[in-house]
């Protein structure tokens, strides 16, 4: 059995890794090859082109680099259609894999999309190129297979691999003494994983942290950073306003700092879902460039009233959040003290965000590579 990949960024390599090996354990024979990361390779996928080359955000950033996956995509058809697949798995990265599926299901491949679009959040038109386009979505919140069940799409909510890897509520102090940090209070910095990210959050973050420390001196931030040239430029903005000998830099180790940390500081996305899974209180921000806001707000793109994951997904939102215009070092401050101060607060936080662990906590791997072994075995 051979099956191509297409997996876009490192959570998607990490999500393509798991399934190789739940398919593996129960196929030791098959076969992947395609677009995969480290992970993935680790696993046993032939890596054909790498995963990071897929990483692009944004609305309008992208453009400058549609003629080099354009030129990847068609490679990847030639290559699929000589010698097709049993079934071809796409892992986010809708905008450059729901073309490739719609090309290889036309020819006979099944297809699966691993990882919905935020088809429910913006551009819910997309969901009838979805529709034709996979024979299998693989959700991995609840909320969205009922989405896809309402438009007559085939779809299966196989949880979050986050909550099944995450350890619960660790052992905060622990954590502290193996960092070697002292005091009180601490507040864990994650103005990003990308370089965008920080270069629009990075300044921003460090003025927060300031504004922090003049209104309680004791404080100790450690900011996590996703590899050295994010860091030397995350440290360049410490030193800019004065607080470099109150900031721990760590190498990666993101879930280390949060577990390490009384409250959180971070840019919206994937670290927002794993501060709730660790049972972090947490405040979130995020500034897009200009063009892609004005588009995405201004023009009535966007229909959710939240964006960060842990507010989609509770009763009520339990997560601050600071967008664009209100990213504001006084603001962000701010909504970091009332969390700090209040103990009842917290409490309720974490364990709102424990319910929501065992809601996403299911097994996903193994559920996914049930969806995509009953799609060959139909064959």
């Amino acid at each position: 059995m051979r099956i191509g990949l297409v997996a876009g960024e490192a959570s998607g390599d990490l999500l393509g890794a798991g399934l190789i090996n739940a398919i593996r354990e129960r196929i030791p024979t098959a076969c992947f090859e395609g677009v995969a990361g480290p992970a993935m390779t680790a696993a046993g996928c032939e890596a054909w082109y790498a995963a990071d080359e897929l990483a692009v955000m944004g609305l309008v950033e992208p453009l400058r680099q549609l003629p080099r996956l354009l030129s990847l995509r068609r490679e990847l058809k030639r290559r699929w259609s000589a010698n097709p697949p049993d079934v071809f798995v796409g892992i986010d990265a809708p905008d450059f894999n729901l073309e490739l599926e719609a090309f290889l299901r036309k020819r006979g491949v099944r297809t699966v999309h691993y990882v919905s679009p935020s088809v429910w959040a913006w551009r819910q038109g997309r969901v009838r190129k979805i529709a034709a386009a996979v024979d299998k979505v693989l959700c991995l919140l609840p909320f969205e297979k009922h989405f896809y069940e309402a438009h007559d799409v085939s779809a299966e909510f196989v949880g979050h691999p986050l909550a099944d890897a995450i350890e619960p509520d660790p052992n905060r102090q622990a954590l502290r003494r193996e960092l070697g940090l002292v005091g009180e209070e601490i507040v864990a910095l994650l103005p990003g994983s990308r370089a965008s990210e920080v270069s629009r959050l990075g300044l921003l973050f460090a003025q927060t942290a300031a504004w922090l420390l003049e209104r309680k001196p004791g404080l100790r931030f450690v900011a996590p950073m996703a590899n050295e040239r994010l860091r030397e430029e995350f440290a360049g903005y410490l030193a800019q306003t004065g607080i470099a000998d109150r900031v721990l830099i760590l190498d990666q180790q993101a879930r280390k700092a949060m577990g390490a940390a009384d409250v959180v500081l971070l840019a919206s996305g994937t670290a927002a879902l794993e501060a709730a899974l660790l049972g972090r209180p947490m405040v979130a921000a995020y500034r897009l460039a200009p063009v892609s806001y004005f588009l995405a707000h201004t023009m009535g793109m966007v229909k959710l009233k939240h964006f960060t994951l842990p507010n989609l997904l509770l009763p009520e939102p339990l997560v601050p959040e600071c967008m664009q215009h209100d990213a504001k070092a006084e603001i962000m401050g701010d909504e970091v003290l009332q969390l700090l101060d209040n103990a009842e607060r917290q409490a309720t936080i974490a364990s709102e965000f424990a319910k929501l662990r065992e809601e996403l906590a299911r097994g996903a791997d193994q559920l996914a590579a049930d969806a995509v072994l009953e799609l060959v075995k139909a064959i």
